[in-house]
């Protein structure tokens, strides 16, 4: 029977350097991390590579993690996000990839497990679920930082309001969406 680490118990073993608990915490979270890119890049050859600089991440920076702070999870997701926030900027100022290299990336597409695809689904309508369950004025600059990939000042110049309204609007619903998903579900 094999034994089941939880991540906190996979952490303490990378940062002692342990390479088994590097490939268990991939195997757990490869599919979250890569859809999480997938969704904000839309360029599944973006979010494969993403994916890889993303465990990169998390082998040189484990010891930042705080069990304290939230689950690894969260911590891995908010690592996934702002990487593939950083790459969608970067391909603002530098030209995007051919057409020839898009359908090369197409066909060469793998799809998710079963099961995989079943979890993600349940999580992604829980998130969607509390989205909607937030005001219509702290959900849009929520969407639009995280989906989109906007920074507060372009979300400002966008919804035409100051910056200041926007950065309490995205903090009072980040807060109202953290204490919905923690709730247990029914």
């Amino acid at each position: 029977m094999a034994v089941v680490h939880t991540d906190d118990q996979l952490i303490v073993a990378l940062r002692q350097g342990e390479e088994w608990a590097m490939s268990a915490l991939y195997d757990r979270y490869a599919r979250l991390v890569f859809s999480l890119a997938l969704r904000i890049l839309n360029d599944r050859s973006a979010a494969e590579e993403a994916m890889q600089e993303v465990f990169v991440k998390v082998w040189r920076r484990c010891k930042e993690y705080d069990a304290q702070r939230g689950k690894f999870s969260s911590w891995l997701s908010g690592i996934t996000h702002n990487h593939a926030i950083d790459e969608l900027r970067r391909r603002r100022v530098r030209p995007s990839a051919s057409e020839d290299e898009d359908a090369m990336a197409e066909v060469a597409a793998d799809t998710p497990a079963p099961l995989d695809m079943a979890l993600q689904s349940l999580e992604r309508r829980r998130i969607i679920e509390a989205l909607q369950a937030i005001p219509a004025e702290q959900r849009a600059p929520i969407e639009m930082a995280y989906f989109e990939g906007y920074t507060q000042q372009e979300i400002s110049d966008r919804l035409h309001q100051p910056l200041g309204t926007i950065k309490t609007r995205m903090r009072l619903g980040m807060q109202k969406l953290k204490s919905l998903l923690d709730e247990p579900d029914p």
